[in-house]
This record gives C-alpha cells, sequence and structure tokens, in this order.
C-alpha cells in the first residue's frame, strides 16, 4: 500500500462474528457430517448411487448372485438406512448454513449502516463547506462593493485635488 492511502480492511465488520461457534460446532464429526450431507446432492454421488442400484438389480436378476432376490428387500433397507442418516445430516449442513448465512447478514447490514452514517457526516460537512463558502462569497461581494466605493471616492477626491492644483496656477 502507499503511504497516504492505508489498507483497508474489507472483513472488519465480519470480525465481530468470528467467535461464532457453529451450531454444532468445529470439531471433526461435525466438519464431515456437514461435508457428508453436502456430497449427498453433487452428481458423483448421484451416479455412483444410480450405477449401485443398477449393478445391485442386475446381478440379482440375472441370477449372477442371490444375495437379494426380487422384491430386493436388502436393497430396500439399504435405502431405508440411508435416508436415517441423509435426513439428520441435510439438515445440520442447512443448519450450520443457516448460522453462517446469519452471521453474514449482520455483518452486512452492519456495514451498511456504517456506510450510511458515513455518508451523513459527508453530506453534513459537505452543508457546512457550502455554508462557508457562500459566506465567503458574500464577505467578498461586499468587499467587493466597498473597493467599487472607495475607488469611486478616491477618482472624486482625485478630480477635486486636481481641479484645485490645475486652477489655482491660473488664478495667480
Amino acid at each position: 500500500m502507499t503511504p497516504d492511502k492505508p489498507e483497508v480492511d474489507h472483513l472488519r465488520f465480519h470480525r465481530p462474528h468470528a467467535h461464532l461457534a457453529p451450531t454444532f460446532g468445529n470439531d471433526t464429526f461435525a466438519l464431515k457430517a456437514e461435508a457428508f450431507a453436502r456430497f449427498f446432492g453433487t452428481p458423483t454421488f448421484l451416479g455412483a448411487q444410480t450405477a449401485i442400484v443398477v449393478l445391485w438389480v442386475v446381478l440379482n436378476m440375472t441370477g449372477v448372485t442371490h444375495f437379494d432376490v426380487y422384491p430386493f428387500i436388502l436393497l430396500n433397507l439399504a435405502f431405508s438406512l440411508q435416508s436415517a442418516y441423509a435426513a439428520p445430516l441435510i439438515l445440520l449442513a442447512q443448519t450450520r448454513q443457516a448460522a453462517r448465512d446469519k452471521a453474514q447478514s449482520d455483518a452486512d447490514a452492519q456495514h451498511r449502516e456504517a456506510l450510511a452514517v458515513a455518508n451523513t457526516e459527508r453530506q453534513a460537512q459537505a452543508a457546512q463547506t457550502t455554508k462557508q463558502l457562500l459566506e465567503l462569497l458574500e464577505q467578498n461581494t461586499r468587499l467587493t462593493e466597498m473597493t467599487k466605493q472607495l475607488t469611486e471616492r478616491i477618482e472624486t477626491l482625485t478630480c477635486e485635488m486636481h481641479e484645485q492644483f490645475v486652477r489655482k496656477p491660473q488664478d495667480h
């Protein structure tokens, strides 16, 4: 940064919220659970799950294996188990995101308020400066008028003196 322009801390309004711990903490379990919940909605997860289900059904329908024959009760149990864990993990991720969004919103609101206060102060300063400039302009106008009057008076006196001096030698 240049010496005349200090470095701006763009996160200064977010720092007061840094101490806020997410709802479920920052421990390894919470972070991994949130990451896993976020993974549920990715194309990679959906593609892998679809491939596993297709392979499962094909292997059991073609007779290659018979560990889960039609109506695929084990597959239904696997989906139920996945749902039982997915729903709370997704809620956990949403709750943590909501806490982050609230902190972000609070910081943004403080920033907007600080901008509004700074803007009001700048407007007040501009009004004060305008008032001072108008006063100076009025003073300048008065001084100019006084200077004009004095100049006219000096001209009048000079003319009168000139007449006195020019007329006197002729009289003698």
